[in-house]
């Protein structure tokens, strides 16, 4: 590919790798094509007139030489590897406090599969990262423009491959501090790791280090810390080749970076065309790995027309910033844990011994004011013109630092202050252990200055004991001294419509909810009115955000009942990224809340119960009827659809608790409850008789459909339902399971085809068949259900309970106990209470009582309605004359002065005698019941009623008529 475009800067280096190779390999072989194909890319990349500056991404050797670069440079445009349609938001990350992330994120997706969504992608920023200085000295220095030339967000799900192995982009989050970036795709710029695992392997056995980071830390990180431009220049670019070449030709992944290296070259020489601007005052930022690019296009003199950019999909993108951590990078991009935290304090330590001035965005929450616009500007010699460093950097004996015994002190006896704090029996010798373990660890490591992985070892193995005694190990106390887990936080500025709103919402509570932590929210809105629009944002926040945001201690909301007083701890500042991706949705709660119940609702997988769960939500977050009426309507339509009974149980509670509500705070009940309780009623007594026979239906889910019939049969009767179609429905039921079996015989004594004197007498014959006895737990089972549509049979569930205890031997009864408990336990366990109450009402309250106690179903029956014996009926007038002193207070406070009759006075008279001493009132009774029959007047005994009634036949049919139609 060189050809002869090849320089004379590299020869001398070019002759060297071709005598190794020739003494390595015995020849010319694939050797010496490998490592002469890398120096062929160092020089084209070198002699490119757009300057290439390849960066490793949160590297402290590239931030640091990317701001002495620009101080040099101080090029005009700056072309970044980043999504271009990140651009907008870069001028937010003053507002914030870094780590954050940025982040493009779709909902709704349109020419993507449906169940890719939602798609999110973020691009974290730290401030010990070399993209950050080129972002703050772009944005903070006038007349330079920051161009981002990286595919957009939409194209890289174009070009992903969800049926191939993920790739390093991709990496699925191990840890809790993962979960700030949630399951979004990162896109990393100066991604830097080999390919091939072989090659790793190999360099972390002779590097004797145990993970990548490590590696690079101590070969790459170290030597190039004080290194010039052209030498970190063409160690990167040689890094990278060596990489790009060792990594698999057909990967899928190799194939989507030479794509993203076209469309990069490709911006870059439209913008070039567009602005005319010369290459020579440009700076172009990207990972080592596409510095060393092979494609035709690369360059500013590549193939102009050899690749086409296809257009983005429908799909609408939201951009926002959500906050990041060390841990969620580390997680999510397979660095080790620790690694840019430790990556953080070598960058402060190396602007100390540097003493290179950061560019930092003014405004920068913490930071003081960037200095990099006063600097003054050093001419930079031309990128071209760069000799051979790589010769001597290759030559030349790794530089070992001076140990730092101060720093390292410093770290043991902090290391020991920290264990002590965590629980571990640390003292002052465990301290000096540590201390010389490190050195001793780096001496065998060829080392002359502990690394801070060296002195993690050397801590792990000095202090850690069997045990953790408290929350963290010994490694990880050393990760939160070296700098610890740092959670950036978005700026208010920087937040979406809707979190703003939030904060706003919720400011009369005093409290500093955009700060981590959990904070105990006390809302007394009986003192204070003005709360109550709080608790409306929390009760919806609880819905709509991860648990633990907003989660309240007391107080509830259900529907026709709203607590005065309530306690809440919030972790909004915790859960920052949720809120943020809520305003992605909406500007406002409640339109996020109203589409995500009509997305519930209208869902293809959406149950009546679901839709019924939507407008339950609706009425208790966002109050009125008007989106209630409409999603209840929508629940006609899904129950008319479904064939199954799966969801009986939900719909039941659910349309009982809107019947409850509905009736104590509305006048009338709004028409689809009405319509939905017709339609329930037809539709549960259609699906009856195939539920009790399918195997695949439950028996507490046929419960619930009778439980739904009979306890709506009264509202639906009114509605114009006939009680015929249940009739039949359970007369074409014959069930062949047992539960099913006695769940049915329930219903049938609550039609009334089924006397409680049979369906006892047939509990009796399953304990009197042997054969039937071990089934018996499951028929005790279906009646524990059917207290949901009969809870008037508690007593004869009771009853049948006690039979079995008290007429089988130990022999049958011991065997099925277990299978009566668990089957109650699993089944019928919201059902218990109300037989356990019945049988505490039943049952004697003391041992004592218990032998003489005589079970009620075993006591003989009586008729109620049996005339009583005189001496009953007149039981209360001899209390009377027993106690005349309550009878006289009572008379006098009603004014009567007649006293007590004697016994030797006239007998009172009776019922019928007071209608012929006062006949008007009878003559009234009749002309308004239309009789025109006339009294008897005899001088005989006062006439029976029977006499009244031979007497009066029209009076007597006219009330016979009433009554019937009563």
């Amino acid at each position: 590919m060189s050809g002869s475009h090849e320089s004379t800067s590299f020869a001398a280096l070019r002759g060297q790798l071709q005598e190794a190779a020739a003494e390595f390999a015995g020849g010319p072989d694939a050797l010496e094509g490998i490592l002469l194909g890398m120096v062929d890319d160092v020089d084209r990349a070198v002699r490119e007139p757009l300057e290439i500056f390849p960066v490793c991404h949160h590297s402290p050797a590239s931030a640091l030489a990317m701001a002495r670069r620009l101080r040099e440079k101080q090029p005009k445009v700056v072309y970044l590897e980043l999504c271009e349609d990140m651009a907008p938001l870069l001028t937010e990350l003053r507002n914030c406090r870094l780590p954050v992330a940025v982040q493009a994120f779709a909902g709704d997706v349109d020419g993507f599969p449906a169940d890719w969504a939602p798609l999110s992608v973020v691009a974290p920023i730290t401030e010990a990262s070399a993209e950050y200085q080129a972002i703050a000295y772009a944005l903070d220095t006038p007349g330079v423009e920051l161009v981002l030339v990286d595919r957009s967000s939409d194209h890289v799900f174009q070009w992903d491959r969800r049926d191939e192995p993920a790739g390093e982009e991709t990496g699925t989050p191990q840890e809790d501090g993962a979960a700030l970036h949630g399951e979004a795709v990162g896109v990393e710029i100066g991604d830097l790791r080999p390919r091939f695992a072989e090659l790793e392997e190999h360099l972390l056995r002779h590097g004797k280090v145990r993970h990548w980071s490590e590696w690079w830390h101590q070969y790459v990180e170290v030597p190039l810390g004080d290194s010039d431009h052209d030498t970190y220049r063409q160690v990167m670019f040689l890094v990278g080749s060596l990489f790009r070449r060792l990594a698999p030709g057909e990967g899928s992944r190799l194939r989507v970076d030479e794509d993203r290296e076209r469309y990069m070259w490709t911006r870059m020489r439209e913008h070039l065309a567009a602005s005319g601007t010369d290459p020579e005052d440009c700076l172009y930022v990207c990972g080592a790995f596409h510095a060393a690019s092979r494609v035709e296009e690369f360059g500013v003199h590549g193939g102009s027309d050899t690749f086409t950019i296809s257009p983005r999909t429908a799909t609408t993108w939201q951009y926002g910033l959500i906050p990041s951590s060390h841990a969620a990078i580390e997680a999510q991009f397979g660095l080790a844990a620790g690694s840019v935290s430790i990556a953080a304090t070598e960058w402060a330590k190396g602007l100390k011994r540097t003493r290179v001035k950061p560019y930092v965005l003014q405004g920068q929450a913490g930071k003081r004011k960037s200095a990099g616009t006063q600097a003054a500007v050093v001419p930079a010699a031309p990128s071209g013109a760069a000799a051979d460093r790589l010769s001597g950097f290759l030559r030349r004996p790794p530089v070992l630092d001076g140990l730092d015994e101060a720093e390292l002190l410093g770290w043991s006896v902090e290391i020991v202050r920290a264990a002590r704090r965590g629980g571990y029996l640390a003292s002052t010798a465990d301290a000096i252990a540590v201390f010389e373990t490190s050195i001793l660890l780096a001496g065998m490591r060829d080392r002359a200055k502990p690394t801070p992985y060296d002195f993690q070892d050397a801590a792990v193995t000095c202090i850690e004991k069997d045990a953790v005694p408290g929350r963290r190990d010994v490694r990880r106390l050393v990760e939160i001294m070296m700098g610890g887990d740092r959670i950036g936080r978005v700026g208010y500025d920087s937040l979406p419509p809707l979190a703003r709103d939030v904060y706003d919402r919720l400011a009369p509570l005093e409290l500093k909810l955009e700060q981590r932590g959990v904070r105990r929210a006390l809302l007394d809105m009986a003192s204070r009115p003005e709360l109550r629009s709080c608790s409306d944002v929390l009760w919806m926040l609880r819905r709509l955000l991860p648990q633990g945001a907003a989660r309240p201690i007391m107080g509830e909301r259900r529907l026709g009942e709203r607590s005065i007083q309530e306690s809440w701890d919030l972790a909004l500042g915790t859960h920052q990224r949720a809120l943020i991706e809520l305003g992605y949705e909406g500007v406002s709660l409640e339109q996020v809340l109203e589409q995500r119940l009509r997305r519930d609702a209208y869902g293809p997988r959406a149950t009546t119960a679901t839709v019924l769960a939507a407008v339950e939500d609706a009425l208790l977050y966002l109050g009125g009827h008007r989106l209630a009426d409409e999603l209840g309507t929508h629940a006609l339509k899904v129950l008319a659809a479904e064939r199954g009974v799966d969801g009986a149980p939900e719909v039941l509670r659910r349309v009982r608790a809107l019947l409850a509500y509905y009736r104590t705070s509305e006048p009338v009940l709004p028409g689809w409850v009405e319509s939905f309780v017709k339609t329930g009623y037809a539709h549960y007594c259609t699906l009856l008789p195939t539920a009790f026979r399918d195997e695949d239906a439950t028996v507490g889910q046929v419960a619930a459909m009778l439980g739904f019939l009979f306890s709506m049969e009264s509202l639906a009767l009114s509605l114009g339902c006939d009680r015929t179609q249940l009739e039949l429905s359970v007369a074409q039921s014959h069930p062949d399971d047992p539960s099913k079996t006695a769940l049915l015989w329930a219903a049938q004594v609550q039609l009334g085809t089924l006397s409680r004197a049979e369906l006892r007498a047939r509990c009796d014959e399953l304990l009197d068949n042997p054969l039937v006895v071990p089934a018996y737990p499951r028929y005790l089972s279906g009646f524990v259900h059917a207290l949901e549509p009969v809870p008037g049979l508690a007593d004869v569930v009771v009853e049948a309970v006690s039979n079995a205890f008290g007429r089988l031997p130990d022999t049958v009864l011991l065997p099925w106990l277990p299978l009566l408990i668990t089957t109650l336990r699993s089944g019928a366990a919201d059902l218990a209470p109300l037989m356990v109450r019945e049988a505490g009402r039943i049952f004697p309250g003391r041992l004592a009582e218990l032998d003489a106690w005589v079970p009620p179903w075993r006591m003989p029956e009586t008729n109620p309605f049996a005339a009583k014996p005189v001496a009953e009926v007149r039981r209360g007038a001899a209390l009377l004359t027993a106690h005349p002193a309550a009878c006289d207070a009572v008379a006098g406070l009603l004014g009567c002065d007649d006293g007590w009759t004697r016994p030797d006075d006239a007998p009172a008279p009776s019922g019928v005698e007071l209608l012929t001493t006062h006949p008007a009132a009878c003559d009234a009774v009749a002309g308004l019941l239309g009789c025109d029959g006339t009294w008897a007047r005899t001088a005989g005994p006062s006439p029976s009623g029977v006499a009244l009634t031979t007497r009066h036949p029209a009076t007597s049919k006219a009330l016979e008529s009433l009554l019937a139609r009563a």
